[in-house]
């Protein structure tokens, strides 16, 4: 990690935790792993920024709109809330993306901070050149998030040991990683920056 990194924690929410609507198998398990990569971002003085999906009651994300999913994290509700373990320190950026009824919003790069700032011009404002990303679900918001990253000129390494997938199909995780080390992202183990 050098002083132009960022940590991206995607999407750690209820509803894709075990028991919510859109369940990743395990996904809990990323939670401790992600609050010690949170901690050691910050005491390094790096940026952190916390996503997560808030859509309204009615998208097209949704299979009763059109869509494909059941209906998740929707805006207010303690399913769209961050998993309650997850512990962000001070001085975190929260995300929103999918909160527009006619957006799917996969990559972070969709979303906006409080002030509606899209999240390329926040990184360049802050001279970021190197994501961490991790969270859920690596063949979704992950996926997405790290090959547009590298897409937008970003360098990028992924967090094998703080991500999880759907496997809507079995094996989609390994082939989602496998399609981000081919597109040029690295990968890493919070072992290998301690």
């Amino acid at each position: 990690m050098d002083k132009e990194s960022a940590l991206v924690v995607v999407d750690v929410q209820n509803d894709f935790c075990p028991g919510g609507a859109l369940g990743v198998a395990e996904g809990d398990a990323v939670v401790e792993v992600l609050n010690r990569y949170m901690g050691l971002f910050r005491e390094r003085g790096l940026p952190v920024f916390i996503t997560r999906d808030w859509h309204p009651p009615e998208t097209n994300h949704f299979k009763e709109f059109g869509g494909v999913w059941p209906v998740h994290c929707v805006q207010g509700t303690p399913g769209a809330e961050l998993h309650p373990a997850l512990k962000p320190p001070d001085g975190v950026t929260l995300l929103t993306k999918g909160d527009r009824p006619d957006e799917d919003a996969y990559s972070v790069f969709q979303a906006r901070d409080p002030e509606g700032r899209g999240f390329s011009e926040l990184l360049r404002e802050s001279g970021v050149t190197r994501l961490y990303i991790g969270g859920l679900a690596t063949d979704y918001c992950v996926r997405e998030t790290v090959l547009d990253a590298l897409r937008e000129g970003f360098k990028v390494t992924v967090l094998v040991d703080a991500v999880k997938g759907v496997d809507l199909k079995p094996g989609d995780s390994e082939r989602a990683l496998g399609e981000m080390k081919e597109a040029g992202a690295d990968t890493v183990t919070l072992e290998d920056l301690s």
